[in-house]
């Protein structure tokens, strides 16, 4: 191996031998820098015209998706209420039947009345929960919570303190968030 190193060495000192130039002292070497040069750069030129077209179809598409998006919530927002809507309008129905019926028969008994009353108010509850909008309505002596509850008043009772005492109005909830509290009365400490 020393001896490749030595013979490398000693080539080194040689000096180099003129190819390119002929007997008249003329370049023959052909022009190859020039020519890798223009390659090189029709190549680039290929290759950026790919990658400016490659962005130019990226950004269009991301436009594209983000029109469609804020069309998508556009329409969201429009029609959000739509099913809720669409539970309530039977509701309605029964309630304009109620004062219709009341109008054409005015000594209707009470009774007849207050069934369909009731039958209404069945109706609007369904509809409620179809829509996901629960009652709070906590039973007597329920542990107080000021997540779900409001308090109107603290009074002496029977049963631990800080606990429902009674509910003055009930409260709901729509997909675990507070619409309206229920108005309750606490008991007071002892």
């Amino acid at each position: 191996m020393f001896q490749f190193f030595k013979n490398a060495m000693s080539d080194s000192n040689t000096p180099p031998q003129d190819v390119s130039a002929d007997a008249n002292g003329v370049d023959q070497t052909p022009d190859l820098t020039a020519a890798s040069s223009a390659d090189q750069l029709a190549e680039l030129q290929a290759r950026h015209a790919e990658v400016s077209d490659a962005y130019l179809r990226a950004k269009a598409e991301a436009e594209n998706t983000r029109r469609r998006a804020e069309e998508e919530v556009s329409k969201a927002r429009k029609f959000a209420v739509e099913s809720f809507a669409d539970s309530m309008l039977p509701v309605k129905d029964s309630l304009e039947a109620a004062i219709a019926t009341h109008t054409s028969q005015p000594d209707a008994p009470v009774e007849a009345l207050l069934e369909g009353v009731h039958a209404t108010l069945r109706q609007l509850s369904a509809a409620l929960e179809r829509n996901k909008v629960l009652e709070i309505n906590p039973a007597v002596g329920q542990k107080f919570d000021p997540n779900q509850h409001q308090a109107i008043s603290v009074v002496p009772a029977d049963q631990e303190a800080n606990t429902v005492v009674g509910v003055l109005q009930k409260g709901y909830v729509i997909a675990e968030r507070v619409l309206r509290p229920a108005l309750v009365t606490v008991a007071a400490p002892k």
